[in-house]
């Protein structure tokens, strides 16, 4: 039906290529016979035959096949073929994939309503679909562009009506190229710079303007200026309001400049679902889109004037600090007040998470986001709360989080919790969406509608971290899905020092979220009505579509990186302009004047009631001190800091009964009835099964016991990372696949109606942002056993800024607790310096405990420690100590190191009565080989002290050697050091004469470093021994963490084991 049109656009793309040709014409024949197609070419040189199946493509409506072909298409090869003015645009608008979508929205159009299109297409489609002419005549020879040739014969249409539908195709065209290319030039730069770096340089201004933006480039003139055409499919059909049906082309292109070039762009085009494209420009392209009440204009001016008065006031009383102001940006405080009452009042939105950048964050905080200003006046003043932990070291003003509310204009409240974060750019943004995820679990909200994720960006982070880009990677999967994150770009055009030309290689700083088909939109943050339009439209696009949305408000720094910096000394030409700025507030006001809003008399009464607001709660604030808010509400069952600062809280049951044993190990094992297994996973769970029945446990149904019973225990479980579902080595088999339907089966998931949720899920290949996620999921869900295992524990360097900045530190900066769990495999096997180290010793650098002295409360160090760090070699005490996390009154992260080589060994098994009973965690391990295979206590004469996988090769030697006066102790934890269990276990061995630390690591990593102290220290307090130190036994330093090499591998165990024994003082 539309075959012959298609072919019009066609040739219309051969005209567009080959524009004016001077001395060789061409002709374009097409004969269709049957499902086949041949296009004939002549007189064109310098085409090749890619163009015949690119224009057959096209024709076809294949338009995405034919621009690509088209591209592979010589432009030119003598300047005898083509003139100087012959060369055409690099974005062809009739090679962009459009033409053939608008020629079937037409067509659609008119079969609903044939009024709806002009009335040369409604004779095109009547004669085309009774097929009153036989289709061969729709394809003659085509027009050139001169007057010459003879126009294309299409059937019911004279020569005058195939003009009137190429006209209307060109206005299309145009249209269209407004929408995908004027944003590029709109006027969002209030410093009147261009913002994207596109073709922009030292001594370029920007990106020359679009030849598609210009009529000339369609053939139009001035004359055509006022032609009338229909509005319709393609040409701002939202615009046929109050009975016009028509607009000039003169008044189209001014529409078109005002939407799409005035003081926002958009960009929506490389989104592929036309229904969000239809959706926004039913928003936008609309005559007054941006319209308020004077109501809403009064918000809007108060929240203006609470952002720049809040500014100005902190620097006037505070001339010596740094704060990072939002000078220059001020339109961001309206914009995100707007945007957090819109979504209250429209949207049912009840709790937002947001993660913030530094660029006005104290200001925000004060006017948004419902923190006392007197708490941040005395954090200026230095009256802070720094007792609430022991050994608290708080943090930077602008670092802090808060915990607020905000009430909406129509009444609502909004939950605002605002993350603490380091000075790491984007490092909190995995971390916010994980705990907007956990929210909305835990306020049951599956539709994801009355918890929001907000982040803000600066514009050189979000395009240079990398981070960004993971967590953008997370957005779309279940696992990870928070319903779509606000992401606003707070874009200075500079970061720190650094042009935009050396700051990123895309056109815009917010680029990257064209990945998740995220709509963009620009704007200028002068125009505070702009601002507070799109801020609004965004949180409409993420509760309809559920989906990432980001506002680029592009802005300037007034002061530079922060308030002591000097920008002129690297941007002299911008702080020239900078400096000849009138502020946003002063321009709004003068709008509101003028158009008659507000009289002058009734702005500077808000300003001064503001101002007057400032002062008095300054005066306030002198008595104020300053301390961390009230926690959410699923932690109030837990001890605060300050509790366990005072109190020491007894050891906690994790043991189990035997009955819950065969509970969960029977539903664990099994599958349901006619569930096909594979061969070897059938076989592997008969031999877990047939363990049980003769009274051991391994690592891999010790570990299915702790998540099943605290699962039980209504403590929902949630394990992520890199294949956790099947195990990296193969030990875990969670989610089990019937091999014959391919269906799944979790058996955690199904043991009893009451239980809690075991969810078990494999991540994309992120660490960075996927533990930043599971530690936010932990800041909001204490009641939740939460795991992130690496695939190899050498890959966690990866995630070393989450570590360090958050769970290691959040707690003593901050007071954000967690109780986070990384599952880390170490060992060393020969496999490189790739899969054998988990860096132990970076982990024990980060350990906050005092090592040189022996503690007088040694039984206050599990409340006191910022983490827990185990390598453990039973599977009983990886069951204790997963439970313990849950059991306990208070969180902190814990650390598992556990060796791949022990998954499967004969020494890693315990008995069932190892989780019942009175059984618990066991720090320290003594030799359980005394009187049978070794001496008793007294009678050894050299102690080995040793962590994890180490363990079973010395333990291994001794046996083949038939040594019997050298006693192997365990240390099980080794963060917060067991002072008291090595102690006692010391204190057995009176007559040894030798004390040996052992590690398969080299000299400079391992725990040898943070153990050598803790041990003398220990040492001195025995009752025999104080006069013994310590002696190290394993491999020399190395840059590398582990060999690759099998044989050096071989000889530095041997070398290693021949010095755990021999090794003397």
């Amino acid at each position: 039906m539309l075959y012959a049109l298609r072919t019009l656009v066609a040739r219309e793309a051969l005209k567009f290529r080959y524009r004016r040709t001077t001395s060789v014409g061409y002709s374009l024949s097409i004969v269709r016979s049957g499902a086949c197609s041949c296009v004939q070419l002549k007189n064109l040189p310098c085409a090749q035959r890619t163009f015949a199946s690119a224009a057959e493509a096209l024709a076809r409506g294949e338009s995405h096949i034919a621009q690509h072909q088209f591209q592979d298409i010589p432009l030119m090869t003598r300047s005898s073929d083509l003139d100087k003015d012959s060369q055409p645009s690099i974005s062809d608008s009739f090679l962009q994939g459009g033409a053939a979508n608008y020629i079937d929205e037409m067509f659609r159009s008119w079969k609903q309503d044939p009024k709806s299109v002009h009335v040369s297409w409604r004779t095109y489609f009547r004669n085309m679909e009774d097929r009153s002419r036989p289709a061969s005549e729709a394809f003659q020879p085509p027009p050139g562009l001169v007057s010459s040739r003879q126009p294309l014969a299409t059937p019911g249409l004279d020569s005058g009506q195939t003009a009137e539908v190429l006209l209307h195709l060109k206005v299309q065209h145009l249209v269209r190229a407004y929408q995908s290319r004027g944003h590029y030039h709109a006027k969002t730069d209030p410093l009147g710079e261009r913002v994207n770096a596109l073709h922009v340089g030292p001594n370029q201004s920007g990106l020359a303007r679009a030849v598609e933006l210009e009529p000339s480039y369609y053939d139009f003139t001035e004359k055509d200026m006022d032609r009338h055409f229909n509005l319709g499919p393609g040409i701002l059909p939202r615009y046929a309001t109050e009975g016009r049906k028509s607009m000039n082309l003169r008044d189209i292109i001014a529409a078109c400049e005002q939407r799409y070039c005035g003081s926002y762009g958009v960009e929506y085009l490389h989104i592929p679902d036309r229904a969000k494209c239809d959706w926004l420009r039913d928003r936008l392209e609309i005559p007054n889109p941006a319209k308020f009440s004077r109501e809403e204009k009064r918000r809007i001016l108060d929240g203006l004037i609470w952002g720049t008065s809040f500014e100005r006031f902190l620097a006037a009383k505070f001339p010596n600090e740094k704060r990072f102001g939002l000078d220059g940006s001020e339109g961001l405080v309206p914009g995100v007040m707007s945007m957090i009452d819109h979504s209250a009042d429209v949207h049912g939105v009840q709790d937002i998470t947001i993660g913030s950048c530094h660029r006005g964050r104290l200001t925000m905080l004060g006017t948004v986001y419902g923190k006392a200003p007197e708490a941040i006046f005395a954090e200026f003043a230095g009256r802070v709360r720094s007792d609430m932990l022991r050994n608290m070291a708080g943090d930077v003003k602008y670092h802090l989080g808060h915990q607020g509310q905000r009430v909406s204009p129509d009444g609502h409240t909004v939950d605002i919790s605002v993350l603490a974060n380091p000075s790491h750019l984007e490092a909190v943004d995995p971390v916010a969406t994980g705990r907007a995820f956990a929210t909305q679990r835990l306020n049951n909200d599956p539709k994801k509608k009355r918890n929001m994720c907000v982040t803000l960006h600066g514009d050189a982070a979000i395009a240079g971290q990398g981070v960004v880009y993971e967590t953008l990677g997370l957005s779309r999967l279940p696992a990870y899905d928070v319903g779509g994150t606000i992401r606003l770009v707070v874009n200075n055009q500079v970061g720190f020092t650094a042009d935009v030309h050396c700051s990123r290689s895309t056109p815009y700083a917010s680029d990257i979220a064209k990945v998740v088909d995220a709509p963009i939109f620009h704007v200028n943050a002068d125009d505070v009505e702009s601002v507070v339009f799109l801020c609004k439209l965004a949180a409409d696009w993420r509760a309809t579509f559920h989906s990432d949305c980001v506002v680029d408000i592009i802005c300037y720094r007034k002061f530079g990186h922060n308030e002591f910096d000097q920008p002129s000394f690297t941007q002299p030409l911008m702080y020239q302009k900078v400096a000849a700025q009138t502020p946003s507030l002063d321009k709004y006001v003068q709008k509101l004047v003028s158009e008659g809003s507000f009289t002058m008399e009734e702005i500077d009464c808000l300003r001064e009631s503001v101002w007057n607001r400032l002062n008095e709660m300054y005066d306030s604030s002198k008595g104020f001190v300053s301390s961390r808010e009230a926690f959410t509400a699923p932690w109030q069952s837990l001890k605060s800091p300050e509790s366990l600062k005072n109190e020491v809280l007894p050891p906690v049951t994790t043991a189990i009964d035997e009955a819950i044993v065969e509970q969960v190990a029977a539903k664990a094992l099994s599958v349901p009835s006619g569930f096909q297994l594979h061969s070897n996973l059938e076989r592997i769970l008969t031999g877990r099964k047939k363990a049980l029945d003769n009274g051991t446990v391994d690592w891999s149904t010790a570990e299915a016991l702790a998540f099943g019973t605290l699962c039980l225990e209504k403590h929902p479980v949630r394990l992520t990372g890199q294949d956790v579902q099947r195990g990296t080595f193969s030990q875990r088999h969670a989610v089990l696949h019937d091999q014959e339907t391919g269906e799944s089966w979790t058996p955690l998931n199904n043991l009893a109606v009451e239980q809690s949720p075991f969810e078990v899920e494999n991540s994309p290949l992120s660490e960075f942002g996927a533990l930043g996620f599971e530690y936010g999921v932990t800041l909001a869900d204490p009641h939740s056993l939460v795991m992130w295992e690496a695939q190899f524990g050498d890959f966690a360097n990866n995630t070393q800024v989450i570590i360090d900045n958050f769970i290691a530190s959040g707690e003593t900066k901050w007071l954000d607790r967690s109780g986070l769990v990384l599952s880390l495999p170490h060992g060393y096997d020969g496999q490189g310096a790739e899969h054998s180290s988990a860096r132990i010793e970076r982990f024990l650098m980060l350990c906050s405990e005092e090592g040189r002295i022996y503690p007088s409360e040694p039984e206050r160090a599990h409340q006191d420690a910022n983490m827990g760090l185990v390598y453990m070699t039973t599977p009983a005490n990886y069951f204790h100590v997963l439970r313990r996390q849950m059991r306990r009154e208070y969180r902190k992260p814990l650390v598992i190191f556990f060796s791949k080589s022990l998954l499967r060994h004969p020494l890693t098994r315990s008995d069932i009565a190892d989780f019942t009973g009175s059984s618990t965690f066991q720090p320290v391990i003594t030799d359980p080989e005394h009187g049978q295979a070794i001496e008793d206590p007294e009678s050894i004469q050299r102690v080995i002290i040793c962590s994890g996988q180490v363990y079973a090769a010395i333990q291994k030697h001794r046996e083949a050697v038939g040594i019997k006066d050298v006693a192997i102790t365990r240390i099980e934890e080794l963060h917060p050091f067991p002072w008291a269990e090595v102690k006692s276990n010391l204190n057995q061995y009176k007559n040894a004469k030798t004390i040996v630390w052992a590690q398969e690591e080299h000299y400079n990593g391992g725990a040898w470093h943070y153990i050598r102290d803790r041990l003398d220290a220990v040492l001195n307090e025995t009752e025999h021994l104080a006069r013994r130190r310590v002696l190290f036994a394993g491999r020399g330093t190395s840059a590398s963490p582990a060999t690759g090499l099998k044989h050096v591998h071989y000889a530095e165990e041997k070398a290693l084991l021949y010095d755990v024994f021999n090794v003397q003082n």
